[in-house]
């Protein structure tokens, strides 16, 4: 019997997982880099459903460094507060130094 392949859920969290501390990567970029470049709704999809699975999903924005998924953590602002503890600097919703602290998958994996 064949080993199960990793739905694509288990797999964007496989990605997400190996974010370095102190950098982010956006939604699209992960799935570009699964090989579903226009999937990147459904890789937000698996961010709201992470919670509980050990998955740093605070590290993932929009392809501009905004803080799209920012409602569905819990309080007003646990996930800009989550980025700003790892040195990360937020301002009005968006990331300072965007693409100097964002990380590509297709580069780093």
């Amino acid at each position: 019997m064949e080993p199960e392949t990793p739905s694509f859920f288990e797999r964007v969290y496989q990605v997400a997982r190996q974010i370095p501390y102190g950098r982010v990567t956006s939604f699209g970029a992960i799935a570009k880099y699964l090989g579903a470049a226009k999937s990147a709704r459904m890789v937000g999809y698996a961010m709201n459903g992470s919670h509980n699975k050990d998955v740093p999903a605070h590290r993932v924005v929009n392809r501009k460094g905004l803080l799209t998924g920012k409602h569905h953590f819990e309080g007003t602002n646990l996930m800009q507060q989550l980025l700003e503890n790892e040195g990360i600097q937020v301002k009005d919703n968006q990331i300072q130094n965007f693409e100097k602290l964002f990380w590509d998958p297709a580069k780093d994996l």
